[in-house]
């Protein structure tokens, strides 16, 4: 009985640190998504020409702003401006 005893005990010493650390990662999660979606605020004040040198449109800003609060709209605009500098570079192969 005692060997039963101390393996329920372990189960659920081991399983507290795991939990923990799934919610200290949810959070840090959250927090970074909210301090990225501030960021991503303050791109809809540049200018088209400064949005354009980073490889975004104003379109993009509104596709990205649709993501659920606990996402990142970076992370969509980051996808989005690749996808755009692959097909831009496949289309400049096909000119030369």
């Amino acid at each position: 009985m005692a060997t039963f005893d101390f393996a329920t005990e372990t189960s659920r010493i081991t399983s507290r640190p795991a939990v923990a650390t799934r919610v200290a990662n949810a959070a840090a999660n959250v927090y970074r998504a909210w301090k990225n979606r501030r960021a991503f605020y303050r791109l809809g004040e540049m200018s088209d020409a400064e949005l354009a040198d980073i490889g975004l449109t104003r379109a993009d800003l509104h596709v990205a702003v649709g993501v659920p609060f606990g996402r990142d709209p970076t992370e969509r605009l980051r996808v989005i401006a690749i996808e755009r500098a692959e097909t831009i570079e496949d289309m400049a192969r096909q000119v030369v």
